[in-house]
């Protein structure tokens, strides 16, 4: 799940920055984030998160009540993969149910943490783009701001997905809400007025500088709402709901620019639940 970046590579912050960032770069630096502020992540957020339970965004959506997946019943014996999982709360929650999950991160040190946490199920480590699985080898896919928000080339990994699932084979995934990006990342009033262009898809970037060049150490990727629609047509799917979760009474949490005040006047998380026909 997507954290709110802040470096801790050096003592000096990043220069934060818009400009392209190919598949490679994002790639590269997006590890290195995760490899180095995994620790400080599951301190800040495993909480929230739990050991196994299967939250959807800051919101606080559990499939438990979603289902976006499907009835819990209907889970047991299912293949399923779980792409950028972190320290895989959702494939334990999965695993618990009778599925069959396997938990998938680009992040070494993030699936360090599934290690410490513990379950029976396989973790693997490799790239979204690039998945080591042969065809047709899942039932179902799902990711909780894993991935998507961070990849150059989405429609590389919704192929990916597309590959490995089985024919009515079910892929729901969740972002930030595509207007997020038209607002600072501020949870407090200052993050309630319009700062940017919606439609400026040139990426979030955070750069130190080495000699006149930058060195992208965080990249996050901007799509708009037409864009993912299009992205997940392009790839094969077939679009079957968008969930935008409002925030509920009980969440008095912040989290990044996510907050009660921010959830209860514009949506923080957008959940596409696609199928392979």
């Amino acid at each position: 799940m997507i954290q709110e970046p802040v470096s801790s590579e050096s003592a000096l912050e990043p220069e934060a920055t818009r400009r392209d960032s190919d598949v490679t770069e994002s790639t590269r630096a997006n590890r290195g984030w995760w490899d180095r502020n995994a620790d400080e992540y599951q301190v800040e957020h495993g909480t929230f998160l739990g050991d196994d339970r299967f939250v959807w965004g800051p919101e606080g959506l559990d499939e438990v009540e979603a289902e976006l997946l499907g009835p819990p019943e209907e889970l047991k014996g299912k293949a399923v993969l779980e792409i950028g999982a972190g320290a895989a709360q959702c494939a334990r929650w999965l695993a618990a149910q009778g599925a069959r999950p396997v938990a998938l991160d680009l992040s070494h040190r993030q699936l360090q943490h599934a290690l410490r946490i513990g379950g029976s199920f396989p973790l693997v480590c490799a790239d979204a783009g690039a998945l080591p699985f042969a065809d047709e080898t899942f039932d179902l896919a799902c990711s909780a701001y894993g991935a998507l928000p961070f990849v150059a080339d989405p429609v590389l990994v919704l192929r990916e997905v597309r590959r490995v699932l089985r024919p009515g084979g079910r892929f729901v995934f969740s972002v930030t809400h595509p207007i997020r990006w038209a607002f600072p990342d501020e949870p407090g009033p200052e993050g309630l007025s319009v700062s940017a262009s919606y439609f400026d898809r040139t990426p979030y970037v955070e750069q130190y500088i080495e000699n006149g060049v930058g060195r992208a150490v965080y990249v996050e990727h901007h799509r708009t709402l037409g864009d993912r629609v299009r992205d997940i047509v392009t790839a094969g799917f077939r679009l079957v709901d968008l969930v935008e979760p409002e925030w509920p009474a009980w969440n008095t949490a912040e989290w990044g620019g996510w907050s009660p005040l921010r959830g209860n006047l514009i949506p923080g998380t957008a959940i596409f639940v696609c199928v392979r026909d």
